[in-house]
Parts: structure tokens; sequence; C-alpha cells
């Protein structure tokens, strides 16, 4: 068994694991859309990263016992926090968020019924107000299985996994974590070729949460540099390197 995690309460069922950072504007409306969706003995795992307004306050105002909240020192980036809060959470299933998303009604449940088939689920997003989604495609239930062409995909730059639309089983976590040192980005992908590695990752049609595009979503909005570009799938290679390492020795430990 992974290391990076420590004993695991049967009673958990899931566990939504968020990192904040900036957040004060939207932290609560988001937490909110979660927590109507979470059973009594779920939990929120929020790793916030030394944010310099006031998330934290906003977060523990809102008082509910399932909100587990751990404060970084220091500024860590979202990957490392990301990576801290699937540590530290204690859940069968885990389920990634973003900080100033909203969840769909029925997320929960529709993604936890696809995990039943597979160590990771994908779906796709809506924008909140309506918006464009831009150059973003959609995921295809359809392509679930050809996880070559998944894999192409995330390497070129056109397979659309989203952290805040995934969510693992706790036997995948094992395999995500810890995340690759050289990520300073792209937790999402690393899931997506971990799962799709594995063969074990389904895509859902549907959309299961908002996303609220702002000018601080880490996630960029235009055109990157081709530097940028080919930095980036360098990086992505090396992570599919590591991912195919990982499925392999877990493979020989069964």
């Amino acid at each position: 068994m992974n290391a990076e995690f420590h004993d695991i309460p049967a009673t958990v069922r899931v566990s939504v694991c968020m990192a904040t950072y900036r957040g004060a504007a939207f932290v609560a409306e988001q937490i909110e859309s979660i927590l109507t969706q979470l059973a009594p003995t779920d939990e929120l795992v929020i790793v916030d990263d030394a944010s310099p307004d006031n998330t934290v306050e906003i977060i523990k105002a809102l008082d509910d016992r399932r909100i587990k909240l751990h404060e970084a020192t220091k500024n860590q980036g979202y990957v490392r926090s990301f990576g801290q809060a699937v540590k530290e959470s204690r859940g069968e299933y885990i389920f990634l968020a973003d900080q100033d998303d909203l969840w769909l009604p029925g997320r929960l449940e529709r993604m936890l019924s696809a995990l039943g088939d597979a160590d990771v689920v994908a779906s796709n997003f809506g924008v909140l107000g309506g918006g464009d989604r831009g150059r973003v495609p959609s995921l295809k239930a359809s392509d679930s299985t050809h996880h070559v062409r998944n894999i192409v995909g995330i390497i070129v730059g056109y397979r659309p996994y989203y952290g805040c639309g995934m969510a693992m089983t706790r036997a995948q976590a094992e395999v995500f974590l810890p995340i690759p040192s050289f990520l300073p980005e792209s937790h999402d992908l690393w899931l997506g070729l971990c799962g799709n590695v594995g063969g074990s990752i389904v895509h859902l049609d549907e959309a299961t949460l908002l996303r609220r595009l702002h000018e601080n979503n880490v996630t960029p909005r235009g055109w990157r540099s081709l530097g940028t570009i080919l930095k980036a799938r360098i990086m992505i290679l090396r992570a599919l390197a590591e991912a195919i390492r990982r499925a392999k020795s877990q493979n020989a430990t069964y």
C-alpha cells in the first residue's frame, strides 16, 4: 500500500479535495453547492495555499464539521496543494473540486455510479451564466475505452481532462500520489494519464458542474507561446513514462 495514506475509517465514503488561494469572492458559494450533496460522514478536505485575503476566515465561518481545513504556512502552488488534500483524505472515493465553480445537482451520485465500473471518471462542464466554452471540446462517453487515443489526445493537447470534473477511487489515488515533482501544473492531465494507462477510466457526456470563467482562473484562456507549449508537451511525455512505470509496479504487487 502507498505510504502516502494513513488508516482510512470505513465510514468515510466520499472525500472532496479542494485547493484554495485568494478564493474569498466565490469559495463559500462553491462549498455550499458541494456540502448539499455530501452525507454527514463524508468530508471536504481543503488545503489553503497561504491566501493573503480572508479565504480562510470565510471557510471557517461556514462551521461545518465535514470541512477539514489545512492551512499551508507558505505558498506551494495549486498542484502541491491538491496533492496534499488527496493525501489527507480518508474516503473510498475522491473528488477534485476548484474553489470557484458550482456543482450541479446529482453530480455526486452520477459520478459515484461511474466509479462502480472504473477507477477514474471525467465529466464535462458548463459555463456559469451559459457562456461560451471557447476552444475546449467536450469529452465523449464513447471514447472511454480508447485509451491510446486518449493518451495521444493528452500529449497533443486536445483531450479536455479538467480536475474540477474528475474523481477517482482510493486504489487509483495510490497510483496518483505522489504527484511527480516535475509537474508544476496539469495534475488533472496526470490523473487522465494514470486512468488511461491503467485502462480504467470513464467519460461522462453530461456536464456535472458549472465553471466560473474569470481573469483569475488558473487554466489559461488564451493561446500560449510556442516555447511554453513545447515545454508542456515534454513534461506530459515525462508524466506518461512515470504513469507507465507506476502501472507496472502496481500490477507486480498483485
